[in-house]
């Protein structure tokens, strides 16, 4: 049995009806940029979320960067983040001139909030949570140390379109959420884009001259600003995305419901569900013993599984000038060495799934 992981060409057969009909309508406009389409997406983003702007973007990492950059994060900053995470996430704070500082993780791959507060030093400015996988981070602890300290926060929300932490969404949790689109996440353009979420008018008013050369009208930039603009085309296609977002969570934990009954426990961890957040399962993480020769198992047997991610941030080449070394967060590191993605997507049947679970039982001998 063949079980994939990637879905964006199931995905397209089963709305290549609707798809093809949000390029014809926007193309018979003659629609490109911040268009009527884009406006209307934004504006159901906020009915969605319960966020107060939405500015779209041409990417989540853009979103991180113009988020920092609109609370005033600079040269001489610091932004305490995760080591358990896309390198966009480290790369967003030290483009905007700042540093990124790590702190370790829990056992279920977000941040730890006391160690946020133990590397809190004269410099930090924010701090940045990353709602890995979907599941969203403690953010009431998170906003306890921020209060505490008078810092920024904002979030990492790339995964997290769905997600709610005791009924908010994700991405309106702080001062500014950033989230992608990109064709892997579960809110999917054909292309790459994002968008920040905020409550804060100041804030989605600057971002939106910033995105767009810094232009308050076509012939007078009131700054210097950079091209990061959602195209309409993308805009359309995930207005109509977003209105099946639900149906695709509930099938996506359909799935990993199967998982969580069919996998026996022991070697492989799967993070419990915690009743304050509803996860929509961007990615299926699981922690898994012998995690290598698991991933080549199950690939001689037709189930595809991906690694998010093997190596942590702060051991990046790219982050050797932060100065740290291997053992600096040890559950992070322990964690990168057995983290698994298992295939949930929602287009895969009961059958594949459980398949999939007892191919990982037969590795171990179930």
């Amino acid at each position: 049995m063949k079980v994939p992981f990637h879905d964006i060409a199931q995905r397209y057969a089963e709305e290549r009806e609707e798809i093809l009909a949000c390029i014809d309508r926007v193309l018979a406009q003659g629609h490109v940029f911040l268009s009527e389409e884009v406006d209307a997406f934004e504006a159901s983003v906020c009915a969605y979320t319960g966020a107060a702007h939405c500015v779209t973007l041409n990417s989540g990492t853009d979103a991180l960067m113009l988020g920092l950059w609109a609370l005033g994060v600079g040269r001489g900053d610091e932004v305490i983040t995760s080591p358990v995470s896309f390198i966009a996430s480290a790369g967003a704070i030290a483009h905007v001139g700042a540093k990124p500082v790590f702190a370790d993780v829990r056992e279920d791959q977000n941040i730890d909030p006391a160690d946020v507060e133990r590397r809190i030093t004269p410099r930090t400015k924010a701090i940045m949570p990353v709602h890995w996988s979907g599941r969203i981070a403690d953010m009431d602890a998170i906003h306890a140390v921020a209060r505490k300290h008078g810092l920024a926060v904002i979030e990492d929300a790339a995964q997290a379109m769905g997600g709610r932490y005791r009924g908010r969404h994700g991405g309106t949790l702080a001062d500014c959420g950033a989230v992608s689109s990109h064709p892997h996440k579960i809110l999917a353009a054909f292309g790459d884009g994002g968008f920040l979420l905020t409550q804060n008018a100041e804030f989605a008013r600057k971002v939106r001259l910033y995105r767009n050369h810094g232009r308050e009208a076509r012939d007078n930039a009131v700054m210097f600003g950079v091209n990061s603009r959602m195209d309409s085309l993308q805009a359309e296609v995930l207005k109509f995305r977003l209105s099946r977002l639900d149906s695709v969570i509930e099938q996506r934990r359909r799935n990993v419901a199967i998982y969580r009954a069919r996998i026996k426990p022991g070697p492989v961890f799967i993070p419990p569900e915690l009743p304050e957040v509803f996860h929509p399962y961007m990615m299926f993480l699981v922690q898994a013993d012998d995690r290598d020769r698991l991933h080549a198992y199950l690939a001689e047997r037709g189930v595809q599984t991906r690694i998010y991610y093997g190596t942590p941030l702060h051991l990046h080449e790219a982050s050797a000038k932060l100065g740290y070394k291997k053992g600096d967060f040890p559950v992070a590191e322990r964690q990168c060495e057995r983290v698994l993605a298992l295939p949930h997507a929602q287009h895969l049947m009961a059958e594949q799934i459980e398949y999939a679970a007892d191919q990982v039982n037969r590795f171990y001998g179930g």
